[in-house]
């Protein structure tokens, strides 16, 4: 066979199988385009660490002005694919153009804001590089931490996530916990609510689930999961993963399953545990074995 005809087999799957993301306003956000947004933030939250660039007090304000114009017109325009896409039926996507102005005028909001809780973030990010200082006896410097723990990325890209999830962005918060969770290999999906000075240790093979609670203080070590008893579709609107309160210490491998699982404050749990009822406050838990 010719390549025409190889070519040509591969547009009839097209055809019969659909899953294009074609270009247009009306379809899917673009991956890359999200994964970029994602690395101007970085470079927002943390200065000269991210890329190449140089930062001196005579470019800051240059520098910061080209990432935050730069975000707010990647992330509107993939924002409003996003809403359109979920919100609006495909015929009225290609004809309402109420639709299409409403989108973006809620889209080009959205990026507004989180442009505006960038000082926030950087907030909460410092007191988890704290956290991590603190707590890792391997650390040497806030400067280490935030070059080289993949703990760190995970929790600045879900803080940057969690703030689009709560604000009604569809799809772009799960791109983003995707892909630092193919990073890192710690899975944090967006809907995840965690209190400030959050320790990841390692953080391999770490999973928390969507309606999560966390409080402040807690750390959490490689392997642990914090998940749902039954992943029956009919419960997706219901609390089904655990509830961590302040000062908890979860070690590795720990599981933690139930919505109605409640982790006392300044309780401990020990590796390899496996819990599904609630751990008083103060309580120590460790596996027999």
């Amino acid at each position: 066979m010719n390549i025409d005809g190889l070519i040509n087999g591969i547009l009839d799957s097209y055809d019969t199988y659909g899953l294009i993301n074609r270009s247009e306003t009306e379809n899917f956000p673009n991956r890359q385009n999200v994964v970029q947004v994602l690395s101007d933030l970085h470079s927002l939250v943390f200065p000269g660490f991210r890329t190449a660039e140089e930062i001196c007090p005579s470019n800051l304000r240059y520098v910061t002005g080209l990432k935050v114009n730069s975000i707010i017109a990647t992330l509107t325009k993939e924002i409003e694919k996003a809403l359109l896409f979920t919100m609006c039926s495909k015929q009225a996507k290609a004809q309402d153009d109420v639709a299409n102005s409403h989108c973006f005028r809620l889209a080009e909001k959205t990026a507004l804001a989180l442009i505006e809780e960038i000082p926030e973030i950087r907030r909460m990010i410092s007191l988890d590089v704290k956290a991590l200082m603190a707590g890792d006896p391997a650390a040497k410097s806030d400067e280490e931490i935030i070059l080289s723990y993949p703990g760190l990325e995970a929790i600045l890209v879900h803080r940057i996530a969690y703030f689009l999830y709560k604000n009604g962005v569809p799809i772009i918060p799960r791109i983003m916990s995707e892909h630092v969770h193919g990073k890192t290999g710690i899975d944090i999906h967006p809907g995840a609510q965690i209190g400030e000075s959050f320790f990841i240790d390692h953080g391999t093979g770490i999973v928390i689930g969507e309606t999560c609670v966390i409080g402040n203080n807690v750390k959490i070590y490689q392997g642990v999961t914090l998940g749902a008893l039954s992943v029956k579709k009919s419960l997706q609107d219901k609390k089904r993963h655990p509830t961590i309160e302040d000062d908890v210490t979860i070690y590795a491998n720990a599981t933690i399953l139930g919505g109605d699982t409640v982790i006392g404050k300044g309780a401990t749990i020990g590796g390899n545990t496996w819990v599904t009822k609630s751990i008083p406050s103060g309580s120590k838990v460790f596996s027999k074995d």
